[in-house]
């Protein structure tokens, strides 16, 4: 009987797990709402220009209808036109705090896992010490020490400290995987230790990072948001936090003029619905469990 190459096996399964998502209710759901979103935002963003987005042109006060489509603020501001760059920066804060977290946490946890011995031990200790670290309390810290921080910076502020919990979890499964047959095969055909985890081990925790960057998106998002609702964000730059910021400082509640922040949060709302229906179908996809129950 022939045998079948491990890489083989992973590339076949990766495009039946490609498929399965497809096929889930929740995965392509979520998909679709999240580049709704984004690809509603973009194609506004062509019709807008820079300057429209600060400038006080429309009448104040102005409930969604045909002045303004969402209505506008105290300063004459249309709220359409700042979503139009709000959603982009927003999305930008999670992509690149999703990344730089589960890459950074992948990159520890494979190296901490596989090689064992003092490596090990230390990149645990360091793990666990950022672990207890309260990580919101640090952001807040420094994003109100360093002022005038944009989106880029304060993604990658934000990343920094996403990376320890998917460090330890990758850890694990990786001194799981390092015991079984296949990666004994790959030494005994003299591939090297960072070969191994690069082609052997690598390819068996793609599903669980796909999940994990999702996750890192929604807590990412969630972290800017509450960070700009604050004060501490990107004061010079709009996001969907920002925008309740402002409407809170202008004490929109107060004045009644709803729509300045509702607009947000419903965007908000709808966002992390869309993100968290991606994260389960990713879930019900890669977890053995899940799909047995299913």
């Amino acid at each position: 009987m022939a045998v079948v190459p491990v890489q083989e096996q992973v590339g076949e399964s990766r495009q039946g797990i490609f498929w399965d998502l497809l096929r889930n209710p929740k995965f392509t759901g979520g998909t679709v709402v999240f580049m709704t979103i984004v690809l509603v935002a973009l194609i506004g963003s062509f019709f807008v220009e820079p300057a429209q987005r600060r400038s006080g042109a429309y009448p104040v006060r102005t409930p969604p209808g045909e002045v303004a489509l969402l209505g506008t603020n105290s300063l004459g501001q249309n709220i359409a036109v700042q979503l139009t760059e709000a959603i982009p920066n927003s999305v930008q804060v999670g992509l690149i705090a999703a990344l730089v977290g589960t890459l950074l946490g992948a990159f520890i946890g494979f190296i901490s896992g596989y090689f064992g011995g003092w490596v090990d031990a230390v990149l645990r200790v360091i793990i666990d010490v950022f672990l207890s670290v309260p990580s919101l309390l640090f952001l807040i810290l420094i994003a109100a020490l360093v002022r005038g921080l944009g989106v880029t910076a304060m993604a990658l502020i934000i990343g920094i400290f996403a990376w320890p919990s998917p460090a330890r979890q990758v850890r694990a499964q990786v001194l799981s995987l390092k015991e079984r047959g296949f990666v004994q095969v790959a030494r005994l055909s003299g591939m090297g230790g960072i070969e191994i985890v690069v082609r052997e081990l690598m390819p068996h925790m793609l599903q669980w990072l796909g999940a994990n960057f999702v996750n890192a998106f929604i807590a990412a998002v969630l972290a800017e948001s509450g960070l700009s609702i604050l004060g501490l964000g990107p004061q010079r730059e709009m996001t969907l936090g920002m925008m309740i910021y402002w409407s809170l400082n202008y004490s929109a509640v107060f004045q009644n003029l709803w729509w300045w922040w509702m607009t947000p949060v419903a965007t908000l709302m709808l966002l992390f619905l869309s993100l968290y229906l991606i994260h389960i179908g990713f879930d019900e996809v890669s977890n053995p469990r899940l799909r047995a129950e299913g």
